[in-house]
């Protein structure tokens, strides 16, 4: 299960310059079209310790197609289309099909590969400023979400560069964002999955 923390935590990018936070996730949510980035991240326990370290690449398509590719320490792939989320874990030979809302519901994935309106299934506040970097913090209002709160930190002009994830089991999840791009062109291709032979397939 831990290799699979990293699952629902993805997915941030650029915003708009010299906006406070809470503006710059809405103006994300109305102007992004499209995104890709690079991307490290940690997982810590409750206890503090260090449970997880990873890195990998992301796309996002809106509304509703995103790619999660894990590549370090374990290659492990989330693909979704609009309608279905494919979970390939190669190690284990396995994909996990499930529906896109029972999938993400109200995650910080769909938060931000999703339109306005779902912006009504969380709470949006500003948090503080450290690190160099301004805060937005999103609380899901539905009790079933899976996690606690959700931290979007921007740069001055906008750029998002770090995002923390707090679940309901006391776990803190850091995401930081390299190289991003906003709105470039991507493949189709990104968003579609067909399980390789031989693989066991769960849930379709």
């Amino acid at each position: 299960m831990k290799r699979r923390l990293f699952l629902f935590a993805a997915l941030g990018l650029p915003l708009l310059a010299h906006a406070g936070a809470v503006d710059a996730l809405r103006q994300f949510i109305a102007d992004t079209r499209s995104f890709r980035a690079e991307f490290s991240q940690t997982v810590l326990l409750k206890s503090g310790r260090k449970a997880q370290q990873s890195s990998g690449r992301l796309a996002l398509q809106k509304p509703g197609k995103f790619r999660w590719e894990v590549e370090r320490p374990y290659a492990q792939l989330m693909v979704g289309n609009g309608q279905k989320v494919w979970i390939y874990d190669p190690e284990l030979e396995q994909v996990t099909v499930r529906k896109m809302d029972q999938a993400l519901g109200a995650t910080p994935a769909a938060l931000l590969s999703g339109g306005r309106d779902m912006l009504r299934q969380f709470e949006l506040s500003e948090g503080e400023n450290r690190d160099g970097l301004i805060w937005a913090e999103a609380r899901p209002r539905s009790q079933e979400a899976g996690f606690e709160r959700v931290r979007l930190g921007f740069t001055p002009d906008g750029q998002l560069k770090a995002m923390e994830m707090f679940d309901n089991f006391g776990q803190h999840t850091t995401l930081r964002f390299h190289a991003p791009e906003r709105n470039p062109s991507l493949a189709t291709s990104l968003f579609q999955f067909t399980p390789p032979k031989g693989v066991d397939v769960i849930g379709e």
